[in-house]
């Protein structure tokens, strides 16, 4: 199994903009083949400083979901919106 957590610091008068996108992009990735769950969190004090965490089967549908055309055309626009580069820990669960 393969973790992946994404930290992502928003600008506060964009959040809107990306929840929106960023719900659109968990909608339809929890339907692909492979993942476990992949959700979005929100820091109770800081709410501009989202968390994506995501369970996947294996590498391999991690990477085809990283291809996806959903991923590849989302992610960017949503980077759009934050105030600097989102930190991602790609993860195998020990125990």
């Amino acid at each position: 199994m393969v973790k992946v957590i994404a930290t992502f610091s928003v600008q506060a008068d964009n959040l809107d903009i990306f929840l929106t996108l960023a719900k659109e992009l968990v909608g339809t990735t929890v339907h692909e083949e492979g993942c476990i769950s992949y959700g979005m969190l929100q820091d109770v004090n800081n709410p501009g400083k989202l968390i994506m965490v995501e369970e996947w089967e294996s590498r391999d549908a991690l990477d085809k979901h990283l291809a996806s055309t959903h991923f590849t055309t989302l992610v960017p626009q949503m980077g759009k919106h934050t105030e600097r580069e989102t930190e991602i820990s790609i993860c195998n669960s020990l125990f």
